[in-house]
């Protein structure tokens, strides 16, 4: 009798997914815990309240994960530049801290499906000329925060043309230097900036600058949550998760309590 290879093979195959399946789920369903990554200080996004505890967006969505999946939160905080190093050495299972999906980041660590998108934006003092742009910024100083899209796309596009730019290890920082008049300009999210500055009583004086910065290859795809490479089950288990919370409305009514304008994406 002749024996149909392909046929045979490609039932081996699809016996060998659906075991691989079932074994990622059940290591999904084993998930007692996760330990979530994150730099508190990049409101709306994570801060901390007066009395020290975490809130903001990704906090809400990230408990909502842990809750949809039956699993306790833990929070370590971390700075934001550290926080790949500290996954990767097992610091914590997942970053959850608004870090944009990129290629570069790619390299090293794995991304969740994407979740939202925020515009990128510049702030200085009201009336300012300056625009997001080389030749406006030759000269003057800007600050970023530390490890983000936004430095690295600084760097890149105006560093060369002449503009300092000033990395910090948190937000407030730069904002503190940004009112002393250390700095001329800062470049992060736009509702970091509009929430955790602009509409603040520290803010007052400051303004958006310029346009909307776009720039797909350095400012990436929108923010997901960082894992490590051969974590396929957590993976899995958040973007279910994940996908859960966006197809109940979830996900929109947090985002409606911390923005003016829809962000997450479908």
């Amino acid at each position: 009798m002749k024996t149909n290879w392909n046929k045979l093979a490609s039932l081996a195959f699809c016996a060998a997914a659906m075991t691989a399946g079932a074994a990622g789920a059940a290591r999904a369903a084993d998930i007692k815990e996760i330990r979530f990554g994150v730099e508190a200080s990049y409101a709306p996004f994570e801060s901390k309240s007066p009395a020290g505890e975490l809130q903001g967006f990704d906090i809400d969505v990230g408990n909502a994960v842990c809750a949809k999946l039956k699993a306790k939160c833990v929070w370590v905080e971390n700075s934001f530049d550290g926080l790949i190093p500290a996954l990767q050495a097992r610091k914590f299972a997942a970053i959850n801290s608004d870090m944009s999906i990129t290629d570069q980041r790619r390299l090293a660590i794995d991304f969740t499906d994407p979740i939202y998108a925020i515009p990128n934006q510049m702030i200085a003092k009201k009336g300012s000329t300056l625009q997001p742009t080389p030749e406006s910024l030759k000269g003057k100083h800007v600050g970023v925060l530390q490890g983000t899209i936004q430095e690295t796309y600084a760097k890149a596009k105006w560093a060369p043309a002449g503009v300092d730019v000033v990395p910090y290890a948190t937000q407030d920082q730069v904002y503190a230097d940004l009112v002393s008049g250390r700095l001329d300009a800062s470049f992060l999210d736009a509702e970091a900036a509009s929430k955790g500055f602009l509409n603040k009583p520290q803010g007052a004086g400051f303004a958006f600058a310029g346009p909307q910065v776009v720039d797909a290859k350095l400012l990436g795809e929108g923010v997901g949550y960082g894992v490590r490479k051969n974590d396929a089950a957590l993976k899995a288990a958040l973007n279910g998760a994940l996908k859960d919370l966006k197809a109940d409305g979830t996900m929109d009514r947090i985002a409606a309590k911390y923005f003016d304008v829809k962000v997450v994406l479908k």
